[in-house]
């Protein structure tokens, strides 16, 4: 199957299966959302989800973010992954959004990915899912599953993985797509046994097909 053509069933069968896809992540607004994405790194959503409402209740603001303390902020997170280090970062991070961008979530990638804690992937979920913008956050659910139905080839870095999908897949739906790899990577495409019996890319899907091959030549 040709790039053009194994593209255009990824999304029509997307579109098919899971026309509602969104981030797992709870956030009334952009500041939370911002929050919940920095904690998330190498974290699940679903712990971040336990953690960030009475983080919320605390600073429910940047500006009442940027007055804690490191104490009273660590307390609150630290059941999450390296809670020292984004400890750290939500309070640089809430400092910089008071001190440089009057309190506001910037909408810009160079903006965002000034701001502590916030890196290119941070920056591209915020862009997508606060301000639709046609970003594509590349995750290690990402980077894996596009490579494995073969959307990337050889990928050697989130960022070319990033620009790959972005030149192929179509910007009105750019944005759901990075939410359907995720997705299709936590519950289907799983890193130590993927469900391929239970994927609608099965017979598409070059890791499936390879698997197979190798089935019938042993």
């Amino acid at each position: 199957m040709r790039k053009a053509e194994l593209y255009r069933e990824f999304v029509s069968r997307f579109q098919q299966h899971m026309p509602v896809a969104e981030t797992e992540l709870h956030y009334r607004n952009p500041y939370e959302l911002l929050v919940a994405v920095i904690l998330s790194a190498q974290c699940t959503d679903k712990r971040v989800n336990m953690v960030t409402p009475a983080l919320f209740e605390a600073f429910p603001s940047a500006q009442s973010l940027a007055q804690a303390s490191e104490d009273k902020i660590f307390a609150l997170i630290r059941s999450i992954s390296y809670p020292n280090n984004k400890t750290r970062s939500l309070m640089g991070m809430a400092r910089r959004l008071v001190d440089e961008f009057n309190g506001e979530v910037p909408s810009n990638i160079d903006d965002l990915m000034s701001l502590p804690g916030v890196g290119r992937k941070t920056a591209n979920v915020i862009l997508s899912v606060v301000f639709d913008q046609p970003a594509m956050a590349v995750d290690t659910h990402v980077f894996r599953v596009a490579e494995r139905i073969g959307l990337t080839r050889n990928s050697h870095s989130p960022l070319q993985t990033e620009r790959t999908l972005t030149e192929n897949i179509p910007s009105e739906v750019l944005g759901r797509a990075h939410h359907w790899l995720i997705l299709h990577g936590r519950y289907v495409c799983r890193a130590r046994k993927p469900a391929c019996d239970d994927c609608f890319l099965s017979d598409i899907c070059r890791y499936n097909q390879s698997s197979l091959k190798c089935k019938t030549l042993s």
